[in-house]
Protein backbone atom coordinates (compact mmCIF):
# COMPACT_ATOMS: atom_id res chain seq x y z
CA UNK A 1 0.00 0.00 0.00
CA UNK A 2 1.17 3.53 -0.83
CA UNK A 3 2.40 5.90 2.17
CA UNK A 4 0.54 8.36 3.00
CA UNK A 5 -2.69 6.58 2.33
CA UNK A 6 -5.29 7.59 4.54
CA UNK A 7 -7.89 4.72 4.95
CA UNK A 8 -11.47 5.56 6.88
CA UNK A 9 -13.30 2.79 9.13
CA UNK A 10 -16.83 4.19 8.85
CA UNK A 11 -20.68 2.36 9.58
CA UNK A 12 -23.88 3.96 8.91
CA UNK A 13 -25.10 2.73 12.53
CA UNK A 14 -22.96 1.63 15.59
CA UNK A 15 -22.52 -2.22 16.93
CA UNK A 16 -21.48 -3.35 13.34
CA UNK A 17 -17.86 -4.28 14.50
CA UNK A 18 -16.00 -1.07 13.16
CA UNK A 19 -13.55 -0.75 15.95
CA UNK A 20 -13.29 -3.95 15.56
CA UNK A 21 -11.97 -4.32 11.92
CA UNK A 22 -10.31 -1.43 12.34
CA UNK A 23 -8.14 -2.61 15.14
CA UNK A 24 -7.32 -5.81 13.44
CA UNK A 25 -6.69 -4.18 10.24
CA UNK A 26 -3.71 -1.91 12.19
CA UNK A 27 -2.60 -4.13 13.68
CA UNK A 28 -2.29 -6.94 10.66
CA UNK A 29 -0.76 -3.37 8.16
CA UNK A 30 2.22 -3.37 11.32
CA UNK A 31 3.13 -6.66 11.05
CA UNK A 32 3.60 -6.53 7.69
CA UNK A 33 5.97 -3.84 8.07
CA UNK A 34 4.34 -0.94 7.28
CA UNK A 35 4.66 2.14 9.24
CA UNK A 36 0.80 2.68 10.22
CA UNK A 37 -1.56 4.55 12.96
CA UNK A 38 -4.39 4.01 14.32
CA UNK A 39 -7.02 6.94 15.43
CA UNK A 40 -9.88 6.74 17.20
CA UNK A 41 -12.12 9.77 15.96
CA UNK A 42 -15.27 8.05 17.73
CA UNK A 43 -14.60 10.78 20.37
CA UNK A 44 -17.86 10.24 21.62
CA UNK A 45 -17.24 6.77 23.13
CA UNK A 46 -13.22 5.80 21.96
CA UNK A 47 -12.75 1.99 22.64
CA UNK A 48 -9.91 1.14 20.12
CA UNK A 49 -7.91 1.23 22.87
CA UNK A 50 -9.58 -1.64 25.00
CA UNK A 51 -8.09 -3.84 22.01
CA UNK A 52 -4.98 -1.85 21.39
CA UNK A 53 -3.83 -1.46 25.06
CA UNK A 54 -1.55 0.93 23.93
CA UNK A 55 0.82 3.01 26.27
CA UNK A 56 -0.36 6.65 26.26
CA UNK A 57 3.25 8.82 26.65
CA UNK A 58 1.43 11.94 25.43
CA UNK A 59 -2.04 13.40 26.88
CA UNK A 60 -2.98 17.01 26.56
CA UNK A 61 -6.27 19.18 26.64
CA UNK A 62 -8.04 20.07 23.68
CA UNK A 63 -9.00 24.00 23.49
CA UNK A 64 -11.01 26.32 21.31
CA UNK A 65 -11.00 29.77 21.11
CA UNK A 66 -15.01 31.66 22.04
CA UNK A 67 -15.80 35.12 22.67
CA UNK A 68 -15.61 36.95 25.90
CA UNK A 69 -17.57 40.34 25.94
CA UNK A 70 -16.58 43.34 28.14
CA UNK A 71 -19.82 44.83 28.53
CA UNK A 72 -18.21 47.85 29.70
CA UNK A 73 -17.11 48.30 25.96
CA UNK A 74 -20.14 47.10 24.49
CA UNK A 75 -21.95 50.05 22.67
CA UNK A 76 -24.90 47.86 21.60
CA UNK A 77 -24.57 47.98 17.71
CA UNK A 78 -25.47 44.29 17.04
CA UNK A 79 -23.16 43.53 14.69
CA UNK A 80 -21.88 40.52 16.73
CA UNK A 81 -24.91 38.62 16.43
CA UNK A 82 -26.00 39.85 12.65
CA UNK A 83 -22.98 38.03 11.37
CA UNK A 84 -22.67 34.82 13.21
CA UNK A 85 -24.21 32.38 11.67
CA UNK A 86 -25.17 29.92 14.59
CA UNK A 87 -26.70 31.94 17.20
CA UNK A 88 -23.65 31.27 19.27
CA UNK A 89 -23.31 35.50 20.39
CA UNK A 90 -26.99 37.52 20.85
CA UNK A 91 -27.00 41.03 21.20
CA UNK A 92 -30.45 42.12 23.43
CA UNK A 93 -31.15 45.44 24.69
CA UNK A 94 -29.39 47.74 27.05
CA UNK A 95 -26.35 46.63 25.70
CA UNK A 96 -26.35 43.03 27.10
CA UNK A 97 -24.61 40.22 25.24
CA UNK A 98 -25.53 36.69 25.41
CA UNK A 99 -23.01 33.71 24.53
CA UNK A 100 -23.62 30.32 24.02
CA UNK A 101 -20.17 28.79 24.23
CA UNK A 102 -21.21 25.59 22.90
CA UNK A 103 -23.09 26.98 19.43
CA UNK A 104 -19.36 28.80 18.67
CA UNK A 105 -17.73 27.26 15.70
CA UNK A 106 -14.41 29.55 16.64
CA UNK A 107 -14.31 31.52 13.43
CA UNK A 108 -13.46 35.41 14.99
CA UNK A 109 -16.35 36.82 12.95
CA UNK A 110 -17.55 38.21 16.04
CA UNK A 111 -14.39 40.08 17.30
CA UNK A 112 -13.69 41.69 13.61
CA UNK A 113 -16.94 43.38 13.49
CA UNK A 114 -16.87 44.83 16.70
CA UNK A 115 -16.55 49.02 16.39
CA UNK A 116 -15.47 49.60 20.01
CA UNK A 117 -13.38 46.29 20.85
CA UNK A 118 -15.14 45.01 23.50
CA UNK A 119 -15.09 41.32 22.47
CA UNK A 120 -11.54 39.16 23.02
CA UNK A 121 -11.34 34.95 23.21
CA UNK A 122 -11.36 32.93 26.08
CA UNK A 123 -10.46 29.02 25.78
CA UNK A 124 -12.78 26.82 26.42
CA UNK A 125 -11.89 23.08 27.03
CA UNK A 126 -13.68 20.55 24.97
CA UNK A 127 -11.58 17.20 25.66
CA UNK A 128 -8.34 15.50 25.60
CA UNK A 129 -5.89 14.20 23.00
CA UNK A 130 -3.63 10.65 24.13
CA UNK A 131 -1.15 9.47 22.03
CA UNK A 132 0.91 6.70 22.16
CA UNK A 133 2.50 2.97 21.02
CA UNK A 134 0.43 -0.37 20.79
CA UNK A 135 3.01 -2.40 20.05
CA UNK A 136 3.92 -1.08 16.37
CA UNK A 137 0.91 1.00 15.80
CA UNK A 138 1.09 4.38 16.35
CA UNK A 139 -1.83 5.36 18.28
CA UNK A 140 -4.30 8.26 18.78
CA UNK A 141 -7.27 8.82 20.44
CA UNK A 142 -9.21 11.72 21.50
CA UNK A 143 -12.15 12.06 24.37
CA UNK A 144 -15.09 14.19 23.88
CA UNK A 145 -15.54 15.90 27.60
CA UNK A 146 -19.08 15.24 29.08
CA UNK A 147 -21.27 17.66 28.31
CA UNK A 148 -19.28 19.09 25.11
CA UNK A 149 -20.78 19.26 21.63
CA UNK A 150 -17.85 20.34 19.96
CA UNK A 151 -17.29 16.88 18.01
CA UNK A 152 -15.91 18.02 14.49
CA UNK A 153 -13.31 20.60 16.45
CA UNK A 154 -12.21 17.54 18.40
CA UNK A 155 -11.94 15.06 15.66
CA UNK A 156 -10.08 17.90 13.86
CA UNK A 157 -7.05 17.79 16.18
CA UNK A 158 -7.17 14.03 16.13
CA UNK A 159 -6.65 14.35 12.46
CA UNK A 160 -3.95 17.01 12.89
CA UNK A 161 -1.76 13.80 14.37
CA UNK A 162 -1.52 12.07 10.57
CA UNK A 163 1.76 11.69 10.07
CA UNK A 164 3.75 11.62 6.61
CA UNK A 165 4.72 8.28 5.10
CA UNK A 166 2.32 6.47 7.23
CA UNK A 167 -0.63 4.52 6.62
CA UNK A 168 -3.33 6.16 8.12
CA UNK A 169 -6.57 3.61 9.48
CA UNK A 170 -9.09 5.68 10.87
CA UNK A 171 -11.87 4.80 13.56
CA UNK A 172 -15.32 6.94 12.42
CA UNK A 173 -18.14 7.85 14.65
CA UNK A 174 -21.09 5.56 13.71
CA UNK A 175 -23.59 6.75 11.53
CA UNK A 176 -24.27 9.72 8.73
CA UNK A 177 -24.18 12.95 10.81
CA UNK A 178 -21.75 15.61 11.16
CA UNK A 179 -18.78 14.09 13.05
CA UNK A 180 -18.73 11.69 10.36
CA UNK A 181 -18.81 14.04 7.29
CA UNK A 182 -15.55 15.82 9.46
CA UNK A 183 -13.66 12.57 9.94
CA UNK A 184 -14.02 11.31 6.53
CA UNK A 185 -12.82 14.64 4.88
CA UNK A 186 -9.72 13.89 2.52
CA UNK A 187 -9.55 10.25 2.67
CA UNK A 188 -8.81 8.16 0.35
CA UNK A 189 -10.54 5.56 0.50
CA UNK A 190 -13.79 4.49 3.16
CA UNK A 191 -14.46 1.01 4.26
CA UNK A 192 -18.32 0.71 5.36
CA UNK A 193 -19.14 -1.91 8.23
CA UNK A 194 -22.10 -3.26 7.90
CA UNK A 195 -24.01 -6.35 9.15
CA UNK A 196 -26.74 -8.81 7.27
CA UNK A 197 -29.83 -7.72 8.96
CA UNK A 198 -32.50 -4.70 7.63
CA UNK A 199 -31.42 -1.88 9.89
CA UNK A 200 -27.62 -2.91 8.73
CA UNK A 201 -29.20 -2.93 5.11
CA UNK A 202 -31.10 0.86 5.98
CA UNK A 203 -27.88 2.24 7.31
CA UNK A 204 -25.50 1.09 4.98
CA UNK A 205 -27.65 2.80 2.18
CA UNK A 206 -27.37 6.03 4.22
CA UNK A 207 -23.56 5.90 4.69
CA UNK A 208 -23.11 4.94 0.74
CA UNK A 209 -25.71 8.29 -0.03
CA UNK A 210 -23.31 9.97 2.37
CA UNK A 211 -20.22 8.56 0.89
CA UNK A 212 -20.75 9.47 -2.82
CA UNK A 213 -22.42 12.46 -1.59
CA UNK A 214 -18.25 13.51 -0.69
CA UNK A 215 -16.99 11.65 -3.86
CA UNK A 216 -14.46 8.82 -1.92
CA UNK A 217 -14.14 5.85 -3.35
CA UNK A 218 -15.37 2.77 -0.56
CA UNK A 219 -16.00 -0.62 -0.41
CA UNK A 220 -18.30 -2.51 1.69
CA UNK A 221 -16.91 -5.20 4.76
CA UNK A 222 -19.66 -7.54 5.94
CA UNK A 223 -19.57 -8.72 9.36
CA UNK A 224 -21.29 -11.74 11.25
CA UNK A 225 -22.33 -13.28 7.60
CA UNK A 226 -24.94 -15.91 8.13
CA UNK A 227 -27.12 -14.18 10.79
CA UNK A 228 -29.14 -12.86 8.82
CA UNK A 229 -30.40 -12.65 5.34
CA UNK A 230 -28.85 -11.83 1.47
CA UNK A 231 -30.35 -8.59 1.25
CA UNK A 232 -27.12 -6.90 1.67
CA UNK A 233 -25.06 -8.81 -0.56
CA UNK A 234 -28.21 -8.44 -3.10
CA UNK A 235 -27.79 -4.49 -2.66
CA UNK A 236 -24.12 -4.25 -3.29
CA UNK A 237 -24.54 -6.39 -6.06
CA UNK A 238 -27.03 -4.08 -7.62
CA UNK A 239 -25.37 -1.44 -6.95
CA UNK A 240 -22.43 -2.47 -8.13
CA UNK A 241 -20.29 -2.05 -4.84
CA UNK A 242 -17.27 -4.50 -4.29
CA UNK A 243 -17.48 -6.46 -1.10
CA UNK A 244 -13.70 -6.53 0.12
CA UNK A 245 -14.57 -8.86 3.49
CA UNK A 246 -16.81 -11.11 5.44
CA UNK A 247 -16.10 -12.35 8.68
CA UNK A 248 -18.25 -15.11 9.80
CA UNK A 249 -20.68 -15.44 12.76
CA UNK A 250 -18.90 -16.68 15.04
CA UNK A 251 -19.13 -17.07 18.67
CA UNK A 252 -15.64 -17.62 19.46
CA UNK A 253 -15.11 -13.56 17.61
CA UNK A 254 -18.15 -12.38 20.08
CA UNK A 255 -16.22 -13.99 23.34
CA UNK A 256 -12.58 -12.62 21.99
CA UNK A 257 -14.55 -8.95 21.58
CA UNK A 258 -16.14 -9.14 24.96
CA UNK A 259 -12.71 -9.88 26.65
CA UNK A 260 -11.16 -6.80 24.62
CA UNK A 261 -9.00 -8.83 22.68
CA UNK A 262 -7.77 -8.82 18.92
CA UNK A 263 -9.06 -11.23 16.42
CA UNK A 264 -6.18 -12.40 15.08
CA UNK A 265 -4.20 -12.78 18.28
CA UNK A 266 -7.42 -15.15 19.77
CA UNK A 267 -8.10 -17.08 16.41
CA UNK A 268 -4.83 -16.79 14.19
CA UNK A 269 -7.31 -18.18 11.35
CA UNK A 270 -8.71 -14.95 10.80
CA UNK A 271 -5.41 -13.74 9.73
CA UNK A 272 -6.00 -14.44 6.37
CA UNK A 273 -9.25 -12.28 6.28
CA UNK A 274 -7.30 -9.33 7.54
CA UNK A 275 -4.26 -9.31 5.20
CA UNK A 276 -6.68 -10.30 2.44
CA UNK A 277 -8.61 -6.82 3.61
CA UNK A 278 -5.33 -5.06 3.03
CA UNK A 279 -4.27 -6.35 -0.17
CA UNK A 280 -8.12 -5.45 -1.49
CA UNK A 281 -7.73 -2.01 -0.24
CA UNK A 282 -4.56 -1.73 -1.72
CA UNK A 283 -5.37 -2.53 -5.29
CA UNK A 284 -8.57 -0.51 -4.61
CA UNK A 285 -6.54 2.84 -3.92
CA UNK A 286 -4.16 1.78 -7.19
CA UNK A 287 -7.18 2.03 -9.18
Amino acid sequence: MEKNAVIAIASGKGGTGKTTVAANLAWVIAEQEEAVQYLDCDVEEPNGHIFLKPKINQSEKVKVAVPDVDLEKCIGCGKCGQICQYGAIVSIKEKNVLTFEQLCHSCGGCMRVCPSNAIKSKMLDIGTLDCGKAGNVDFVSGKLQIGSVRTPALIKKVKEQIKENYIAIIDAPPGTSCPVVETLKEADFVLLVTEPTPFGLNDLKLAVDLTREMRLPFAVAINRCGMGDNKVEEYCQNEEIKIVMKLADDRRIAEAYSDGEMIIDVLPEYKKSFIGLYENISRKLKE
